[in-house]
Parts: structure tokens; C-alpha cells; sequence
């Protein structure tokens, strides 16, 4: 009886796991998925675009540039430039098409030059590079002469100058001839205009700057800017022995004052014995060496003798 009933039990167990199996299967069937969560985002701004691009707009300022290379004393049209809104404009550039169509400029000028008065100026590269006070000068130089192929347009030198002993100058002698010139070119390596424009209005590739930094030290000409009363002391000096020129120190910012409109630099800095130096007193002789002309005069001169109406010299 016992047995029986286990059996009846134990089945009966087993169609209730088996229905409440299928209800589940059913239930889980029907119940509708969950909804994927959205990624939310906060909308943006639709004028917050525009109002950085109107302001950043506003801060910028009109260039007039040459859109394609003109030859010189070629008429400029309206399809030959075009204008650039740029953050800083450079001094003097044109802002409107009317102040360059129908001009001609009497040298070449390449794409993407920035276009202004100096633009149509006459002259060639070393008259853009001096001011009307100024006179561009070519100076002979060796590896000695130009402190050992080291000299660099920009730079300040001292012109030196040594004088031999000659019928002339009876006495070796070095002097400061004029101090503080500003260098124009060394060789073929020019630097740049008055304006701020590379000199020939060419923009060199490495290439060609890696050739030329390389003719640099081999340079047998350099052109100095000298203030326009110099001009024929330098002139003279180059005619009366050998010279030397001494790079003045960056930090003295020479460069940098003229750049600022002082051109004077040279003229302030002169002085008036030019720091004549002799060869006695580099000597270690206490006294300088007389001339031998003043010595043979004395000698000859002896003592005069009169005897009546008769004058005599007699040497002692």
C-alpha cells in the first residue's frame, strides 16, 4: 500500500514539473523584450558655429596678393590677384583691388607676393636694402680679411685698417676706420629688403639656401651699408693697406635698431683719432723711434762761425 502510493505521488510530481516547465516556456515566449536604452545627447548648439566663424571673420584683416608670377612692366588685371583675410596684416599691404589693377611693377614679382608701394618701386635688390642716408659698398675679402668665411648677412663688423711702413709713413700703424657697418651680402647670399621681402622677390628651395650657405664661406665680395659721409674714408682705406673686419657682438642689438629706424649707429660710434695705433707702442722700447730724416737733419746743421763780414758752418 505504501509502495502504491509513493508511485502516485512520485508521478504525479513529475506531470506538475512538466506542466509548470511548458508554462514557462510559454510565458518567457511572450513577454516583449527590453527596450534598448537610447544615447542621449544634448543637442547642439545650431549658432554656436557661426557666431565663433563671424567673430573669428571680423579680427581679420584684407591683403591684396599676386595670384600668378608678373613679369616686370606687365599691366596688372583683376584676374592677377586676389584678396586674403589674414589675422595680422603686413605694414603698407593693399586691402582693395583699385589700388594695384592697371600698375606695373619694373621687376619680376612671383605668386603669392603681398602687394604695397615698395612692389612697384624702382631699383634692384641691394637699393631696397639701404636707406636714402645709406650707400651699399663692395669690399674685397679673403678667409682673413672676412673672419674666416664666418660672416653672415645682418651682421655688424669694424673696419680695420693696418698701414705699412713705407717712403710715405715712416711708421706701422693700425687704426679703426669706421665701426659698426651693417652687412648687405656675403657672396651671393643677400639679406632682406628695407620692406621685410626676400631680396629679388624669389623664395629660395632648401636646396638652393643649402648651395649657397655652402658658397658662403668661400665668398670673395661682401657689401657693406655705409652712412653716406664715410663713404670716401672707406673708399681710401681700401687703397691704403690691408684690412680687416671685426664681427661686432648680437647682443649689442645693432640690427635691431635699425630695424627700429636708427641708422646712425656708425656715425654715434666714430670718434675722432679713430684709435690710431703705431708700431712703437707696441715696441718695447720706451721712446718712439724717430724719423731718420729729423736725426740726419740735426746732424748736418753744426755750429755757425763769423769772422768779420764772413759766416761759416763748422761741424763739431
Amino acid at each position: 500500500m505504501n509502495s502504491r502510493v509513493t508511485m502516485v505521488l512520485a508521478v504525479l510530481l513529475l506531470i506538475g514539473a512538466v506542466v509548470a516547465g511548458y508554462w514557462g516556456l510559454v510565458l518567457g515566449r511572450q513577454s516583449p523584450a527590453p527596450a534598448p536604452v537610447a544615447n542621449v545627447q544634448a543637442p547642439a548648439s545650431p549658432v554656436a558655429a557661426p557666431v565663433v566663424q563671424a567673430v573669428d571673420d571680423s579680427l581679420r584683416q584684407p591683403v591684396l596678393v599676386l595670384v600668378h608670377d608678373l613679369p616686370p612692366n606687365t599691366a596688372l588685371t583683376a584676374a592677377d590677384l586676389t584678396i586674403e583675410r589674414v589675422k595680422v596684416a603686413p605694414a603698407g599691404s593693399f586691402n582693395k583691388l583699385e589700388d594695384a589693377v592697371g600698375r606695373s611693377a619694373l621687376r619680376a614679382l612671383a605668386a603669392g607676393t603681398w602687394l604695397s608701394e615698395s612692389s612697384f618701386d624702382a631699383g634692384g635688390s641691394l637699393a631696397r636694402m639701404i636707406r636714402p642716408s645709406e650707400r651699399a659698398l663692395a669690399v674685397a675679402v679673403d678667409e682673413v680679411i672676412g673672419a674666416g668665411g664666418q660672416l653672415s648677412p645682418g651682421d655688424y663688423v669694424d673696419v680695420m685698417l693696418f698701414l705699412p711702413q713705407d717712403a710715405v709713413n715712416t711708421d706701422k700703424s693700425a687704426q679703426l676706420v669706421i665701426p659698426a657697418l651693417r652687412l648687405l651680402s656675403v657672396g651671393e647670399l643677400l639679406g632682406p629688403t628695407i620692406d621685410g621681402q626676400v631680396a629679388g622677390n624669389k623664395e629660395l628651395t632648401s636646396d638652393e639656401k643649402f648651395k649657397l650657405e655652402q658658397r658662403r664661406s668661400s665668398a670673395r665680395t661682401v657689401v657693406l651699408a655705409v652712412p653716406e659721409q664715410m663713404l670716401s674714408r672707406l673708399m681710401l682705406a681700401t687703397q691704403s693697406g690691408t684690412l680687416r673686419l671685426a664681427v661686432r657682438s648680437a647682443q649689442e642689438k645693432n640690427l635691431q635698431r635699425y630695424w627700429a629706424g636708427d641708422n646712425e649707429v656708425a656715425a654715434r660710434l666714430d670718434s675722432t683719432n679713430r684709435n690710431l695705433v703705431h708700431f712703437a707702442q707696441l715696441s718695447l722700447s720706451a721712446a718712439p723711434r724717430m724719423p731718420a730724416v729729423a736725426s740726419a737733419a740735426r746732424t748736418a746743421r753744426g755750429i755757425e762761425v763769423i769772422r768779420g763780414n764772413q759766416v761759416t758752418q763748422q761741424t763739431p
